[in-house]
C-alpha cells in the first residue's frame, strides 16, 4: 500500500472514486454533500494498492487547526491497515506544514479506529452529518 498526496488530476479522480464508492453508494450520502465547495482548497490524498485506489482522504485549514475530512477505505480494503496508512500520511502533511492540532468529525462507528491511532473524543456530543451520527475528535502532534 502507498499513500501518496495527490498532484495531478489521475490521482484526484482516483480519491474522488473511493469517495464515491464510500460515501455516495455504500451510505448513501448525497453527492452534492460529498463533493463540496471545500474540494478546490483542500490537499487530497490517495491510498494505492497494486496501482488500484483503494482509500482517499482530505486535509484543509480552520482556523489554528488542520482538519482532516473524507476518509475512507473500499470495503473488502477495511481491517487491514490502509485507513491508518491514509492517516499516518495526512499526519506526516501537517507536521510539514507545522500543524500542532488535528481535528476531524468521526462517524460513530469509526471511533474506536480514531481512538487507537491517538485522538480524543472533544465532547460526548453527538450530532448529524448528511443522516450519519458523528462525534468531534482531535490529536495533538508533537
Amino acid at each position: 500500500m502507498e499513500a501518496k498526496l495527490v498532484t495531478n488530476k489521475q490521482e484526484l479522480q482516483d480519491a474522488y472514486y473511493v469517495r464515491k464508492i464510500v460515501f455516495v453508494e455504500e451510505q448513501n450520502v448525497p453527492v452534492d454533500r460529498e463533493m463540496d465547495e471545500y474540494d478546490s482548497e483542500a490537499a487530497h490524498f490517495v491510498l494505492y494498492e497494486n496501482n488500484e485506489p483503494i482509500g482517499a482522504g482530505r486535509f484543509r485549514m480552520t482556523g489554528n487547526a488542520g482538519k482532516v475530512e473524507r476518509v475512507c477505505v473500499l470495503k473488502e480494503k477495511r481491517n487491514k491497515g490502509a485507513g491508518k496508512a491514509i492517516m499516518e500520511k495526512i499526519e506526516q502533511y501537517a507536521k510539514e506544514k507545522g500543524v500542532q492540532k488535528l481535528i476531524l468529525n468521526a462517524q460513530i462507528q469509526a471511533i474506536p479506529f480514531y481512538s487507537r491511532i491517538g485522538y480524543k473524543t472533544e465532547s460526548d456530543q453527538e450530532f448529524l452529518d448528511a443522516g450519519i451520527p458523528h462525534k468531534t475528535m482531535f490529536k495533538e502532534l508533537d
